[in-house]
């Protein structure tokens, strides 16, 4: 009997224990669980993060960057883009047929010097090696996914020798095939972003993804339409050339009136494509490209940190008007801008007067003095 109630009492103390060590148990462990953030929740954020399409005007800054102006010595041009980090631009066969070494001038108005590495007789497609540019990061490029009708898409380019001109349009049209000339148009995209002469070669860029789709290579209805061979038709033949440069270079009887030549862009268009460049990279804080294209005289004057620190306040400049006038050897640029200016009061919008000088400095338009007036 005495067993009994003692074992009894034993295990009375353990349910009891059990009950206490098991309360405190879920008060202090379940609450956490609950409250704790879900780990799916949590992955699909980040990638949802990493999804979220770049701003279209953020594409088109970017990419400017890295679409030059392709140039041969009977002054016919057209454009192409930096694909690769060996310096290696993507053009249109027809912009360089017939040529060796080209004059590659890049968006900041540098000119350099090119050589055509790859050419094909057939399709449309030519590879241009840039020394200068190597170790330059390319375009990201959408080398196994093809656009597809309706994607919205900007072709850039050179039209009419001036450099980095943007239209936009959608992809209206695939598998496209025609012929000019000796090339065979294959399997091609049909735009409807207008594309004027010398866009030959330049990129068709995805405006959700900022990736290059295509090449423009034609256009019919005086520019209406327009065409564009997708990427991944052409990569394999691209990257061979890359990998193995073509020791001699076939000879091509393509008539080149995709280019246009005569029509070359005159030191009065680059000084004011330089001055809208120059207000462009400020606006998007790119403060070292808008230094790169002061001349060296003002350079010397304004050591960088200074000049950043000029335009650390404006947080948006439009400008209002822009005239251009030839000033001896060199070219004055006028124009009246509306910056958007934060202060310790705040921020306000100011009225500005700039005038800027511009010439040639080892061949090379720079921008070379700059006079800020207010007009208030």
């Amino acid at each position: 009997m005495n067993v009994r109630w003692f074992i009894s009492i034993i295990m009375t103390i353990i349910v009891i224990s059990g009950g206490i060590i098991g309360y405190y148990h879920i008060k202090n462990s379940v609450p956490a669980q609950l409250t704790a953030p879900s780990k799916l929740y949590l992955e699909s954020e980040v990638v949802e993060k990493e999804n979220v399409p770049q701003a279209l005007k953020e594409i088109i800054f970017e990419s400017q960057k890295l679409v030059v102006k392709i140039e041969l010595a009977d002054g016919s041009f057209g454009s192409g883009f930096l694909y690769n980090d060996k310096g290696d631009v993507i053009t249109n066969a027809h912009v360089v047929a017939n040529a060796k070494d080209v004059k590659v001038t890049s968006a900041d108005s540098k000119e350099l010097t090119g050589e055509v590495i790859g050419i094909s007789i057939d399709t449309d497609i030519a590879v241009v090696r840039v020394p200068e540019l190597e170790g330059t990061t390319p375009f990201k490029l959408a080398e196994t996914r093809k656009a597809e009708l309706g994607d919205d898409v900007i072709a850039l380019g050179s039209p009419l020798g001036l450099q980095n001109t943007v239209t936009t349009g959608i992809i209206s049209g695939v598998g496209r095939e025609f012929e000019i000339d000796s090339f065979k148009y294959e399997d091609v995209f049909q735009i409807s972003a207008p594309i004027a002469p010398g866009n030959s070669g330049g990129p068709l860029i995805d405006t959700k993804s900022g990736e290059v789709v295509g090449i423009n290579s034609a256009t019919m209805d005086q520019g209406v339409i327009g065409f564009s061979i997708p990427l991944v038709n052409v990569m394999p033949m691209v990257e061979s050339w890359s990998e193995s440069p073509m020791e001699s270079l076939p000879s091509i009887g393509a008539n080149t009136t995709g280019n246009s030549a005569g029509e070359t862009s005159t030191n009065v268009d680059i000084a004011e494509y330089l001055v809208n460049y120059f207000y462009e990279s400020i606006n998007y804080r790119d403060y070292v490209t808008a230094y790169s294209l002061l001349g060296s005289s003002w350079q010397s004057k304004t050591v960088y940190e200074d000049f950043r620190a000029g335009y650390l306040d404006f947080l948006t400049i439009e400008v209002d008007d822009l005239l251009t006038k030839q000033n001896g050897n060199n070219v004055e640029v006028v124009t009246v801008i509306t910056a958007q200016e934060r202060s310790e009061k705040g921020v306000s919008y100011k009225k500005f007067k700039v005038t800027f000088e511009l010439g040639l400095e080892n061949d090379q338009m720079k921008i070379l003095s700059e006079k800020r007036e207010s007009m208030e």
